[in-house]
């Protein structure tokens, strides 16, 4: 049975572009996966811990030698890590902050990128999460295509794409949905938008 991990950060709710493509997405995942199993991560809803102390003491020690302080500190992590390696296919829907990727999906990040455990660490520093996809649709209020000027700016998918490969996972797609200032000062819809990104995020879900 495939499974999809869909991995959400937008705080907007039904307003949000990357919720509405993302739903778009796994609507036609179903349709392709009649068996298939999609689990949802929302980052939006209760936050992520940070990286502290007890979880970069805890990551370096046999899990037999961890305090019980980092047995807490890493057990989120450990949920996250495993939610990862049992999907077949990962989801990432997220709008751009500040020309990079929102807190929430930095901490998510953090906390799933392990040396031993997601990478081998060095010197080899193989990705361990092999044999996975991943779609990204990223929101953005300008548009940050590619062989724009603004694209310039634009230090959110190059990251997401090489943290991912990384850790092991280099089939990866990124469907830019740029212009959603426009929706926000009310010269169009974020259901007009969609329609625009719609095609390629179907295309994406096969």
């Amino acid at each position: 049975m495939a499974t999809l991990l869909n991995i959400q950060t937008s705080p907007r709710g039904s307003g949000s572009l990357s919720r509405i493509l993302s739903q778009d997405f796994v609507t036609k995942w179903k349709k392709t996966h009649d068996d298939g199993k999609v689990v949802l991560r929302d980052l939006a809803e209760g936050g992520l811990p940070f990286v502290d102390m007890p979880w970069i003491g805890g990551i370096f020690l046999p899990p037999e030698q961890r305090s019980v302080e980092q047995q807490d500190g890493l057990k989120i992590s450990d949920e996250l890590v495993a939610e990862l390696f049992a999907a077949d296919h990962i989801l990432i829907g997220t709008p751009m902050y500040n020309f990079t990727v929102p807190a929430n999906l930095k901490a998510w990040i953090d906390l799933i990128v392990r040396p031993r455990v997601t990478h081998s660490g060095p010197p080899e520093r193989k990705g361990l999460v092999t044999g996975k996809r991943c779609t990204i649709i990223i929101a953005s209020g300008g548009v940050y295509d590619e062989g724009l000027p603004a694209s310039a700016s634009d230090y959110e998918s190059g990251y997401l794409k090489r943290i991912l490969a990384f850790i092991g996972i280099s089939d990866v797609e990124v469907v830019m949905a740029g212009g959603t200032a426009a929706a926000a000062f009310g010269s169009t819809t974020m259901e007009e938008l969609a329609l625009q990104f719609r095609p390629a995020v179907l295309v994406a879900a096969q």
